[in-house]
This record gives C-alpha cells, sequence and structure tokens, in this order.
C-alpha cells in the first residue's frame, strides 16, 4: 500500500543531517589538500583531477568536488579547461600581504570595538587572555608545551576583539585568508633559531601590547585601540620580515614551522 512521504522528509530534515555530516567530511578533506598545497605535494601550475584526488584521499568524488569548490574560493585551485583544477600556490609575499590585509582588519575591529555599548561584556575574556600569557611567561619557559598555551590565550584575545566589534563582515573578511600559513586569529611567531629569552622577551611585549589595547576599549578611546592594534600586527609583519632578511630562500614551509603550528 502507497504511503504518503512523512513531514521529516518533506521539510528535509533528514537530508539536513546527512549534510551536515557531508559538509564535516567536505571541510576536513579541504583542509588535507589545503595543506598538501602549501606544503607543495601538488607544485604551483599542476593539474588536478577529480578521479586523481579520489585515488590520493581514498574518497568518493562528491566530497572532493565540494571541496574543490572551496578551495577555489580561497584562490587555492583554478578551473582549468573541462573538469580539472591547477594549482595557485601562495607566494611568501602574498602571505606577508595578506598578513598586512589582516593588521588593518583587526585595527578596524579594536576601533570599532571601543566605540561600542556592549563592549563590557566581552572585557572579561581579553582580561583572561591576558592572564594566562603572564602565566607563562612567569614560568619563564618557552618549550612546545608553553608556545601552544600562549597561541591559544592569543587566539582567545584577538578573537574576543572580532566578535566584540559589532560587524559581521571584519570577521568574515579575516576567515577567507585565515587558511595561509600566519593567518589564523591570534597566529604568533617563533624563530626557530633564538634562545628562550628573546622569545620570552617578544611575547612579554606583545602581551603589554594586548594590555594597553584592553585598556583603551574599556576606556572607549578609539584612536589608541586602533593605533596600538595596528602596531601590534605590525610587528608580526616587521618579524617575518626580518627572516627574509635572514635567509632569501624563505619557503611557505618556513613560514609554517616559524608559526609553530600547522594550518
Amino acid at each position: 500500500m502507497f504511503s504518503a512521504p512523512s513531514t521529516a522528509a518533506l521539510t528535509g530534515q533528514f537530508p539536513r543531517a546527512h549534510n551536515k555530516n557531508m559538509e564535516s567530511i567536505d571541510t576536513e578533506l579541504a583542509a588535507r589538500i589545503r595543506l598538501d598545497i602549501i606544503k607543495g605535494v601538488y607544485k604551483e601550475g599542476e593539474r588536478l583531477s577529480e578521479a586523481r584526488l579520489c585515488d590520493d584521499y581514498d574518497v568518493s568524488r562528491t566530497p572532493i568536488r565540494l571541496a574543490l569548490r572551496l578551495l577555489e574560493r580561497e584562490r587555492l585551485l583554478r578551473r582549468g579547461e573541462g573538469r580539472g583544477y591547477t594549482v595557485f600556490s601562495p607566494t611568501v609575499q602574498e602571505v606577508l600581504q595578506a598578513v598586512e590585509v589582516r593588521g588593518h582588519l583587526e585595527s578596524l575591529a579594536a576601533r570599532l570595538m571601543a566605540q561600542s555599548p556592549d563592549r563590557a561584556q566581552h572585557l572579561p575574556k581579553m582580561a583572561r587572555a591576558i592572564g594566562l600569557i603572564d602565566e607563562v611567561l612567569d614560568e619563564g619557559v618557552m618549550d612546545d608545551a608553553a608556545k601552544r598555551r600562549a597561541q591559544a590565550a592569543n587566539r582567545t584575545f584577538h578573537m574576543a576583539i572580532l566578535e566584540g566589534c559589532g560587524n559581521d563582515y571584519v570577521s568574515y573578511a579575516c576567515d577567507q585568508i585565515s587558511h595561509l600559513p600566519m593567518l589564523a586569529p591570534g597566529s604568533m611567531v617563533f624563530d626557530r633559531s633564538s634562545d628562550a629569552s628573546k622569545v620570552l622577551f617578544r611575547l612579554r611585549l606583545g602581551n603589554a601590547q594586548h594590555q594597553v589595547i584592553h585598556e583603551s576599549i574599556a576606556q572607549g578611546d578609539v584612536v589608541r585601540a586602533e593605533g596600538m592594534m595596528r602596531e601590534h600586527s605590525h610587528t608580526m609583519v616587521d618579524y617575518i620580515k626580518t627572516f627574509e632578511r635572514k635567509d632569501d630562500s624563505l619557503t611557505i614551509n618556513d613560514l609554517i614551522s616559524y608559526s609553530g603550528n600547522e594550518i
């Protein structure tokens, strides 16, 4: 006997749950392909087909196709003739340009947050992040575990500003370049050749800037908040350029290792 489709089927509730799982697979797969492109597994100008990627990652065409569309929007791939894609590997110079763009976006976010009537609700999160970095500094040890703790707190601080600025397009714009090395929210750089005292000094300087940014936002001082955030973000740019001056052969893999984490 024929039965009418259920309300859930008509409203798409079942497919939506399926799509959510599929979206998670697509995102994870895109992250794997992205990292392989940035690390040079797939070379600049190399042609990639869906069939080849299905074999490389042992998945079906559907998640591959959706992951490729995501990576195309990120400009890591360009659609070629037919169904193929061409690899577009970011250069060191492009990453530096993107870091500068992010600095301007975060400066704008600090300014907007300083003039927001709701800024007080985000200030405690920023203060806790500053305190957590101070704890790392007080311990005086900069091993991998300490770096991870500092990075996590740094991310919390920067995300609080993006969330508290009241303009979703600022965080949206930041998201569009966050896949590049050193462009994730709250990224930090660590010179592999530096001793612990130099790393701790840089962390102490950065956290002092955090404190000024926090105070400026709390006081509603939009000019000081914006200016200090710009200086804070440019510190990273200047540090990266220092690496470049040290070694003209600086690569994307170097940027990944300097940032102390994988994308």
